[in-house]
């Protein structure tokens, strides 16, 4: 008896989700280390506008691996179609763990290793 392996098909580009990768800076009188909190309370922001099934829609990820505890700066990975909803939710955020804060959009980039060099490593 011969079994035969059969291999998943992958998703053709137009079934596949286009993703933009929006960068962050946060402006605080003291530094806030904990990346947690702040993707926490810009997940809260966008519900509190959105609901929880916009939150679903856009499919928001905050990745902690290119958090930059010195600059300030960090990534959040969006839908193509809701990023001037995720820059809008921004704007109400004032305060992170007890602490007033600014969350401030500096660029928005199609691909991870672009956003990363352009506006965080340098």
């Amino acid at each position: 008896m011969t079994r035969i392996k059969k291999r998943l098909k992958s998703l053709l580009p137009v079934l596949k989700e286009r993703n933009r990768y929006v960068v962050f800076e946060i402006i605080s009188g003291s530094k806030i280390r904990d990346f947690r909190a702040v993707s926490n309370q810009v997940l809260a922001s966008y519900s509190r506008l959105y609901g929880e099934a916009g939150l679903a829609k856009a499919n928001i990820l905050p990745l902690a691996d290119k958090w930059n505890a010195n600059k300030q700066k960090g990534i959040i990975k969006v839908n193509h179609r809701h990023v001037h909803e995720l820059k809008s939710a921004f704007l109400f955020i004032n305060r992170i763990r007890h602490k007033d804060a600014i969350i401030r959009s500096i660029g928005t980039s199609g691909i991870l290793k672009k956003a990363h060099s352009k506006y965080i490593a340098s």
